[in-house]
């Protein structure tokens, strides 16, 4: 990895060009207070925001540890080769018309390779970026205004997107903020490596990552061992779920996967919690900076409402956080606070008995923050100050800095409305150990973020890369069964037939029920080419008859099973083989009830997966039905597995669907391979 630090942590920054860009790099770090030396290099001019200019590169005192280029494309990359020569410590690349332009400009792909070849062994952040600002040492390679300041410690935010960094420049939430650095291209370092970097700084608390896509996975998965090692945690914002550029549509395993099943599993896999905006992973990494990760996903709310506390519930109740029942310990700390007239519970409204009361308040708040209790959350929704009288809610306020001071409990006064916490009062919050927090929604997308521990993926193995699949040819049924069975996936015995009088004796042999199946379709029953339960020879022929084809499928019906479910792999080319599992048959459309993992994947992955499915129950035992045998699907799941790592770079796709999980076996139904050639 390249030596990031001097880049991020520079004590000279040079400022290559003239125009307003270079100009505002040079005053904003004279109003941060960069304490460096900054010099200014341009060719013509005499000097550049009252600063003396440098003609050349080889004029300056020594090699700058960070370099802003703003100066056309083709020039920087002569700016390059010059900062790499003299030994400078790295560069932005500010100019755009690179590898990203590459479909309006076809020399944007040239000119990339001819920018890295000119960096050498130098870091380089772009082409097409904005920079960084260091918030801790007042260092700043940023061509815009920004609304942060200086800081001691704080959050890294990492994202793909100037725009959006501008943006969370702005936020008012008090969020204290080490490091905004954006990557623009990332033609030479990957977001992992970035984000590394930024986590080594000990004065970073927990690390934000903006992601469009990953790039370097290998440098991911040493991002996510990096902050298992220094106990930093990460948060993420991945955009793209649409489906809409899926391209490999036969199976049923790649219409519910998407574009965004391959990305969610190496969240999962990594134990990089996911939050949907950029008001959550503020707010998420405001509780991560604070506490860091929670003990537990319990929680308790605390509010003078009713409806605040219902609402509470409600929006919690799709996350995976619970309100744990109030302990004796509590009831009685509650009860000695609030009187006999509040009905304790979690969450819990305290009505308005101790109003201004903060000895009180204090008492109530702290007596609910007790184990089982991991974060509380002590709603409150301040006055407008330009049209209202605040002061009474100061006693709110109060009481929650002294239970912080009591305690080292994670506590957050939290705003239903984001708009209704003041951000002086959101500062004093901060200051005294409470974490202020804007937004009930918010709060709780962040709470569970915060808790999600994931002790079980401590040293996940390093995935499948992706691999480029020659054209595909799909295998019939008969073929996939065969290749399948061969890594120990469970087969219904079957014959081939080439005409309806084979079929008829080929299922005499089997022995009845069987199935009939045509041959050379991705998808039987809306072709009208798959019959079940057929009970005689008579009832064979005629269904051959009527298919739409000369050559049949065979096979023993296999009954009593518990539950239906699919197996399918797909290549992702951004992450890999992805494992697909979820309700099979008929239900897999229409519940598309399914979750997915990166290969390869244990044992263990594989069931708590399938545990979480909603046909779970079935699988379980429903009503007094005999369960099915989990360790049968799951041998089922492997055996996929198996045959897509052997084949890896071969095999583009496979699907069982259905898999018939019975109380003794799990066998596939019917089964779809795509591979690049006939395996031998």
């Amino acid at each position: 990895m390249a030596d990031l630090a001097r880049l991020f942590q520079p004590k000279s920054i040079a400022v290559i060009g003239g125009g307003v860009w270079c100009s505002n790099i040079i005053e904003q770090c004279r109003k941060i207070g960069f304490e460096g030396d900054i010099w200014s290099v341009h060719p013509r001019a005499d000097q550049v925001a009252g600063l003396r200019c440098y003609k050349r590169l080889e004029d300056l005192p020594h090699p700058p540890d960070a370099a802003f280029i703003g100066i056309n494309r083709f020039a920087s990359i002569e700016a390059v080769k010059g900062l790499a020569d003299m030994g400078a410590g790295g560069a932005v690349c500010f100019a755009s018309g690179f590898l990203e332009a590459a479909g309006e400009d076809a020399e944007g792909v040239n000119l990339q390779r001819q920018l890295l070849e000119a960096a050498g062994e130098m870091p380089i952040l772009g082409p097409n970026c904005y920079g960084f600002i260091n918030y801790l040492d007042g260092a700043l390679l940023w061509p815009d205004q920004h609304g942060g300041e200086r800081v001691d410690t704080g959050v890294a935010i990492l994202t793909q997107s100037s725009n959006i960094a501008i943006s969370l420049t702005m936020q008012r939430r008090v969020l204290p903020i080490a490091y905004v650095v954006t990557v623009g291209n990332q033609c030479q370092q990957s977001l992992g490596e970035i984000g590394a970097a930024l986590l080594a700084d000990e004065r970073v608390t927990a690390l934000g990552l903006h992601i469009e896509g990953f790039g370097d996975l290998r440098a991911f998965e040493a991002l996510a061992a990096t902050a298992r090692r220094l106990g930093k945690p990460i948060v993420a914002l991945k955009v793209g779920k649409s489906t809409q550029a899926q391209t490999a549509t036969i199976s049923h395993t790649a219409s519910l996967a998407g574009m965004d099943a391959g990305a969610q599993a190496l969240l999962d896999r990594l134990a990089i919690p996911r939050v949907n905006s950029l008001p959550e992973m503020l707010e998420s990494l405001k509780l991560l900076h604070m506490f860091g990760k929670l003990r537990s996903n319990n929680i308790a709310s605390v509010s003078c409402s009713g409806g605040e506390a219902s609402l509470c519930a409600d929006l919690a109740s799709d996350l995976d956080i619970t309100f744990p029942p109030l302990t004796r310990f509590q009831r009685e700390g509650l009860a000695a606070a609030l009187g006999p007239m509040v009905a304790l519970a979690n969450p819990l409204d305290y009505h308005t008995y101790i109003w201004n009361d903060v000895a009180a308040m204090t008492a109530a708040f702290r007596a609910i923050m007790e184990d089982p209790v991991a974060l509380t959350l002590i709603l409150v929704d301040f006055p407008r100050a330009d049209r209202c009288n605040p002061k009474d809610w100061a006693c709110t306020v109060e009481a929650a800095l002294n239970c912080a001071k009591m305690t080292d409990r994670p506590i957050a006064m939290v705003s239903t409305l984001p708009e209704n916490m003041p951000e002086e009062v959101a500062h004093r919050l901060l200051a005294g150990g409470v974490a202020p927090v804007f937004g009930l929604n918010e709060a709780l997308v962040a709470a569970e973020a915060a808790s999600i521990r994931g002790a079980q993926y401590l040293e996940p193995e390093p995935i499948l890369l992706p691999q480029n699949v020659p054209a595909v040819v799909l295998q019939t049924e008969a073929e996939a069964k065969a290749m399948l069975a061969r890594f120990g996936v469970s087969t219904p015995a079957s014959a081939i037939a080439i005409s309806p009088e084979e079929a008829a004796s080929a299922a005499r042999d089997l022995g009845f029920p069987v199935v009939l199946k045509g041959i050379g379709f991705a998808h039987k029953t809306e072709a009208g080419a798959v019959c079940l339960n057929l009970k005689n020879g008579a009832e064979v022929y005629a269904a051959a008859a009527k298919m739409p084809c000369t050559t049949f499928l065979v096979e023993e019906m296999v009954g009593d099973s518990v539950a239906e479910l699919l197996i399918g792999v797909t290549l992702d080319p951004a992450h890999g083989y992805v494992l697909t599992l979820g309700a099979g048959g008929v239900l897999t459309e229409i519940m598309r009830d399914r979750q997915s993992l990166l290969i390869p994947a244990s044992r263990q992955d594989i069931k708590r997966t399938l545990q979480k499915l909603r046909v779970a129950v079935l699988i379980d035992g429903y009503r007094g039905v005999n369960g099915a045998d989990y360790e049968a699907i799951v041998d089922a799941a492997l055996s996929v597995q198996n045959f897509v790592v052997e084949n890896a770079g071969k095999v583009a796709e496979v699907e069982i669907n259905p898999l018939l999980c019975g109380v003794d076996r799990a066998v596939a139904a019917d089964a779809l391979i795509r591979l690049a050639k006939e395996i031998e």
